[in-house]
């Protein structure tokens, strides 16, 4: 079923307030993270505006009710605010019949040219189900911990007097700032009565997979289902641990999937633990209702992700609320699709670059095999809302 419409009102405002607030990057630039941006008609994307125009328009309008990212994007971002808040303002009356119209009216389309020509790169991800418990016992002996009280969170860009700039977490002390603890660290016991547990899983295993995927279900067991969200990370590198596994050759790159990694790490439990703690960095959660089962949890923007079309981007250029036209192979693919309409609505640590995105595939084991498959080469075309989009001075045209 197709989530209800946002309502007019609120839904533009809250971003409006929110995009001013972090600044606006004026007019359309011609350069983003030093790729080229060039324009496009929209009768020259074969196949836009894809299978789910309405679909698109539904998580577009999400991003535009959901309160502003914390902290707040860069103002130099892609993206201009004022512009793009008048575009969700337009978005709470469109019917969703009109969905392809008001993407053509309120957008210009421009191909993201990389300076070595070669196309962006597509990944996928998605919610992992686990099964957990509230309390720890036989079966849930690994700690899902809740976001500690000393953890500063860095913006892009920002930092702090004597931390290594690289750093995107901070610990508070008495005397002002420092590193915050590795995983091994943490592991090891470090954070005291900071290490505050929210809710137990199987093995260290199942907690890699939910800090990877930075979110996740977890069925209890009484069958109800819990939320577990990102609610913060301790600011250090990031390590594939499924990377390791092949660079020391213990299994090889050629149909790797997460089932088979993850079986080997439970096979090896000495390597597992081993290998997990080579990746210094920790992600905390909170825990959440499951309110609606069809969409996925919020992404950075604040807004649920819909599956097939919410869009991780490199939030360091890109606004969120910003749609994205991929060219090339997608996964649930009909026949005959060539493309499809993507709303940006979140970010990951592996993101980088202006022609780079992970999609949201979905939650659950199928959803996870589709996001282990999807790794392909894409065109990617940003939609930027136009400048007359304030006013409406240019609806009907075409770029």
């Amino acid at each position: 079923m197709r989530p209800p419409r946002a309502r007019p009102g609120p839904a533009p405002v809250a971003l409006l307030l929110g995009l001013l607030l972090s600044g606006a990057a004026l007019g359309a630039p011609g350069e983003v993270g030093g790729a080229r941006l060039e324009p496009v008609a929209f009768s020259d994307l074969p196949g836009f505006p894809g299978p789910d125009p309405a679909g698109a328009l539904a998580a577009f309008r999400r991003v535009c009710a959901a309160p502003a990212p914390a902290p707040a994007q860069r103002a130099a971002v892609a993206g201009d605010a004022a512009d793009l808040a008048a575009a969700c303002t337009r978005a709470a009356g469109v019917a969703d019949a009109a969905a392809a119209d008001f993407f053509r009216h309120a957008f210009d389309a421009y191909r993201i040219v990389r300076p070595d020509g070669r196309p962006g790169f597509l990944t996928g991800y998605f919610e992992p189900e686990l099964p957990g418990s509230l309390t720890p016992g036989p079966g849930f002996t690994t700690a899902i911990l809740a976001r500690p009280d000393d953890l500063v969170g860095l913006a892009p860009g920002e930092t702090r007097p004597g931390l290594d700039p690289a750093l995107r977490a901070a610990r508070a002390t008495g005397d002002g700032f420092e590193a915050y603890p590795d995983r091994a660290a943490i592991e090891d016991g470090v954070l005291g009565a900071q290490a505050r547990p929210v809710l137990w899983l199987r093995d260290r295993i199942d907690l890699l997979v939910l800090q990877v995927q930075g979110s996740g279900r977890i069925r209890l067991p009484d069958g109800r289902v819990v939320r577990a969200l990102y609610d913060g990370r301790n600011g250090r590198p990031y390590t594939a641990v499924a990377k390791l596994i092949v660079q020391e050759g213990h299994l090889p790159l050629e149909g790797l999937t997460l089932a088979r990694w993850t079986g080997w790490l439970r096979d090896h439990p000495d390597e597992a633990r081993r290998l997990i703690r080579r990746n210094a960095s920790y992600i905390f959660f909170r825990l959440a209702e499951v309110e609606e089962p069809a969409l996925g949890p919020p992404g950075a923007a604040n807004a649920p992700l819909r599956p097939g079309i919410g869009l991780a981007v490199d939030a360091t250029l890109w606004r969120y609320g910003l749609p994205f036209w991929l060219e090339g192979h997608l996964p649930g693919a009909g026949e005959g699709e060539r493309g499809r309409l993507t709303v940006a609505a979140d970010t990951g640590s592996a993101i980088v670059g202006p022609a780079r995105g992970d999609l949201f595939v979905g939650s659950g084991e199928a959803a996870g095999v589709a996001a282990g498959n999807l790794r392909d080469a894409v065109g990617f075309v940003v939609l930027l809302p136009r400048q007359g989009a304030r006013d409406g001075a240019r609806d009907g045209a075409t770029p």
